[in-house]
């Protein structure tokens, strides 16, 4: 008989997206990333239709920047932005880039929103060194 609900799979994805071995990379050799917030959007007519009422929803503000070192989070970053956000900051910090072929002008970045259907936040996430 199966279960609907969370699986002992989706708990341990859970675990190892969260739980990251960089010992195949030194961290020395990682590069540092900036995370800038690029653009804030509030749709309050789906809030009023389907969000119950949240006093304070997010802290991010236009232009404020984070530096990523050793793809730790960085404080004051939402949690639910940086579980979206880590992906593409560990593959630029490893060297990776130019995603899609060519998608970005600068191949050592990405814009990602954050997944908050209500208030998006756009990050632009770049290597520095």
């Amino acid at each position: 008989m199966m279960r609907k609900g969370i699986t002992f799979f989706t708990i341990y994805s859970i675990f190892l997206a969260k739980n990251i071995n960089f010992a195949q990379h030194d961290l020395n050799d990682m590069k540092k990333i900036k995370i800038t917030v690029m653009r804030m959007a509030c749709y309050s007519d789906l809030m009023e239709r389907y969000e119950n009422p949240i006093e304070h929803a997010c802290d991010m503000t236009l232009g404020k920047t984070f530096i990523v070192e050793n793809c730790q989070q960085p404080s004051g970053m939402c949690d639910s932005a940086w579980d979206t956000l880590l992906p593409w900051v560990r593959d630029l910090a490893q060297g990776g880039g130019n995603f899609f072929d060519g998608w970005m002008k600068n191949p050592h970045s990405a814009m990602i929103s954050c997944n908050d259907g209500f208030r998006p936040v756009t990050f632009l996430v770049e290597t520095i060194e």
